[in-house]
């Protein structure tokens, strides 16, 4: 028997959600020291539609229907539905976790989505209509900003989800928010959004270059998940931010999480460091080897750095073949010596 398109598709969710409710307690690699301190799942509150409001901390949802999480929204009286849904969900988490870094597993979503804490956007994964492209198979493992959190009071994540057929909505996964104990405790964070253009091109790491027509991407987020499916190339990404010269060290360390697969990284213009090597072979696949798996950390004197006065940072990335881009934080500036005391550390409690 052949089946469609709509019959793979009603399969493939089925088995994620046989094996989401199989391996409820086990984690990928990329989620290896993730601890779930909070569980999102239950009810939720749901609405069709989209209204621009509704990302909103202040808009009232008292009036909406309720929802479990997870589960596809045909399974709960909107059979048949395509199209906009909103979620959204109140919750608390303790001021224990403020030094932790912390994370929202949303799982798996069908198709798409866009997803909002207390007002700001935190991850989006595949590309809404006119321009749809599902991620239906992707888990949404995003990273939550520490700025946008209240600790101790109450905080409201608003999910947008658009769904072409079959099963819609949060469908499956462990939904919850996760920190992860082991992870280097930036100074300055530069997650959010970071300018972004495809090709190549090495005037890009120049301060004075013009990037405001550049596209804007999440950081950190492969880029396959953020619009620019099945591209394998050359990518460069820019971020632009003030320093206020508190760093005490001489030396710091610019921390880019993990690149799959190899990178340049210039601060204001000059190149701080490397993993991998960049070899023009005429359009042919350079060698990537394992350095996607690399974690970034680049030392750099503060001197390159401009008080009060913004600062740039260029990323070139090449990107061999399967995911590409800046995928895992963390992703930001930390002193040398806070550094230096995260690796011994992590030596200690790893057992190293």
């Amino acid at each position: 028997m052949k089946l469609n398109k709509m019959s793979w598709k009603f399969i493939t969710i089925n088995l994620i959600l046989m094996i989401s409710a199989l391996n409820s307690n086990r984690l990928t690699a990329f989620e290896g020291d993730l601890v779930r301190v909070k569980n999102l799942s239950g009810t939720w509150k749901f609405s069709i539609g989209e209204r621009e409001e509704w990302i909103s901390a202040e808009y009232d949802d008292t009036d909406w229907e309720s929802i479990q999480v997870p589960s596809p929204w045909e399974n709960q009286g909107f059979y048949g539905y395509n199209g906009f849904g909103f979620y959204r969900k109140t919750f608390t988490i303790s001021n224990e976790y403020r030094e932790n870094g912390l994370y929202l597993i949303l799982g798996y979503i069908d198709d798409v989505d866009e997803t909002y804490l207390n007002g700001q956007k935190i991850g989006s994964t595949g590309t809404f209509p006119p321009i749809y492209a599902t991620a239906y198979n992707a888990k949404r493992v995003y990273r939550i900003p520490k700025e946008l959190i209240n600790y101790n009071g109450l905080n409201i994540l608003a999910v947008k989800v658009y769904d072409s057929y079959q099963a819609g909505g949060i469908v499956g996964g462990d939904i919850g928010i996760y920190v992860n104990p082991f992870e280097i405790p930036v100074d300055l964070s530069l997650e959010g959004e970071w300018k972004f253009k495809l090709g190549d091109e090495l005037g890009r790491k120049s301060v004075t270059y013009n990037d405001s027509q550049w596209d804007k991407i999440l950081v950190p987020a492969k880029w396959e998940d953020k619009g620019y499916r099945d591209y394998d190339g050359y990518a460069w990404y820019r971020k632009s931010f003030y320093y206020k010269g508190t760093f005490s060290d001489e030396t710091i360390v610019l921390v880019l999480g993990k690149i799959d697969d190899v990178d340049e990284v210039y601060v204001n213009g000059v190149k701080v460091g490397m993993t991998g090597d960049f070899v023009d072979r005429e359009n042919q696949k350079l060698p990537t080897g394992e350095h996607y798996q690399a974690l970034r950390g680049y030392y750099f004197s503060t001197k390159l750095l401009k008080s009060n006065q913004k600062n740039t940072i260029a990323v070139r990335v090449y990107d061999s073949g399967g995911d590409g881009g800046i995928y895992e934080g963390p992703v930001g500036l930390v002193s040398q010596t806070r550094y230096i005391e995260y690796w011994r550390k992590r030596k200690q409690l790893k057992g190293w």
